[in-house]
């Protein structure tokens, strides 16, 4: 990431405002992808919409996948929270907007209104990603990583796990007026408040500077010229591919096993994400400490090795604690990973352009989990469990391999 301290002189933000910069917007982040993809899917099953309809409007999540065709915009127009505010009070209003749409049989509007939630919420993350990397110094991305796979992690047990569970004491109204309410003043934390309002990078190149083509050429061009990028690349698609892979079949694996619904969502569900958030709080200390470097030696070590925790838990005659404990030990190395993982995706991205060059790199990353996903179902179909374990453990492993020439990539960025 360059030109660190290139705010420095106009607009200074001590530590610690920072940090909590991160957890507001990564919060705010997380919330209507916890909305749409736990608590509208109980609410519409709960008013017997089916279940193919219910798996359609998923397609609407697409525009997070398609947030590269905009995020030279950002780059281009603007401050990053002319981007963040109207971004959340429309994701309030399409909120709200649900409740006078029939759940039974919503019709074309639903898809009308998740489609608009879901492009204002790609639009959120793209800004909040760049500003993020504007504002941060190199040794704040370690720990800013950590507070903020924490943050949006508690955001979607908030907007998606609680809301449900509020719903069995509340109505369904009660329920969506109150998370966009809190969106809606989220929005007007942004709005007012200044540590959110930091002035964009300026170069004789920057966004502004460029024709509307060059807008998206340029950026892009700037990442594929550097050497050794073939290595980056493919180091983005390879690091989480054992964990992606593991991680979709970690719930039938409860299911298999016999675990109860209550086992699965206390220990796989709730007590795997406070140890996630734990690990990535450890993870973000641990990169700022060491380096990026040795952070994705160490902590993706520990990553890759956590997956053999659940082999050995899915041998047969094996007890329903050493499932536990193997739950324990990947959701809390899956978050030391994570930090190191995203610090090093920021630590890439040219201040200059980073929306379009975050976009890119997520884009890719996501495309690499998604892929994942499909494997994972196959190879524990074909392998069983716990060869399947041992494989996704294998798999991770060449991630390694190529830090010898991703390595000098970032430590020349930095010089």
């Amino acid at each position: 990431m360059n030109n660190s301290s290139v705010l420095s002189e106009r607009f200074s933000l001590s530590y610690r405002t920072k940090m909590f910069v991160v957890c507001l917007l990564y919060f705010a982040e997380g919330v209507p992808f916890g909305f749409i993809y736990n608590t509208l899917s109980v609410y519409f099953r709960s008013h017997n919409m089916s279940l193919r309809a219910i798996g359609m409007l998923s397609l609407t999540g697409l525009a997070w996948s398609l947030k590269l065709l905009w995020a030279p915009l950002v780059d281009r127009f603007g401050k990053r929270f002319y981007w963040i505010v109207p971004s959340q009070l429309v994701i309030a209003l399409c909120m709200l907007s649900i409740l006078a749409v029939n759940p039974s049989n919503p019709g074309l509007s639903i898809v009308i209104i998740l489609a608009a939630m879901c492009f204002a919420s790609a639009t959120q993350d793209i800004a909040v990603d760049a500003y993020t990397i504007d504002i941060l110094d190199e040794k704040e991305l370690g720990m800013a990583n950590g507070f903020r796979v924490s943050a949006y992690r508690v955001a979607l047990i908030v907007a998606g796990g609680g809301l449900v569970a509020l719903s069995d004491y509340l109505e369904w109204k009660a329920v969506f007026v109150g998370i966009s309410v809190a969106m809606g003043l989220i929005a007007l934390v942004v709005l007012f408040w200044k540590p959110c309002h930091a002035p964009r990078v300026k170069t004789s190149q920057n966004s502004g500077s460029l024709g509307i083509v060059k807008q998206w050429v340029v950026p892009i061009k700037g990442i594929l010229k550097k050497k050794n990028v073939w290595a980056v690349i493919l180091f983005i698609l390879l690091f989480k591919v054992g964990d992606s892979m593991m991680g979709s079949m970690v719930a039938p694996f409860w299911v298999d096993k016999g675990f109860t619904r209550t086992e699965i969502g206390l220990v796989s569900g709730t007590l795997g994400t406070v140890f996630s958030i734990i690990g990535s709080i450890v993870g973000g200390a641990l990169t700022t400490m060491w380096g990026i470097g040795r952070a994705l030696w160490v902590l993706g070590g520990f990553q890759a090795i956590s997956n053999l925790g659940y082999a050995g838990a899915a041998l047969p005659g094996v007890t329903k604690y050493a499932v536990y404990g193997a739950s324990v030990f990947e959701s809390f190395s899956g978050g030391l990973g994570t930090a190191a993982f995203l610090a090093f995706l920021m630590k890439l991205c040219d201040k200059h352009f980073s929306a379009t060059q975050y976009a890119l790199f997520s884009t890719i990353f996501s495309f690499s989990r998604s892929i994942s996903g499909v494997l994972g179902g196959f190879g524990a179909e074909h392998f069983g469990y716990a060869l399947f374990f041992f494989y996704t453990f294998l798999a991770a492993c060449p991630a390694f391999a190529l830090l010898p020439w991703v390595l000098p990539f970032i430590e020349h960025d930095s010089s």
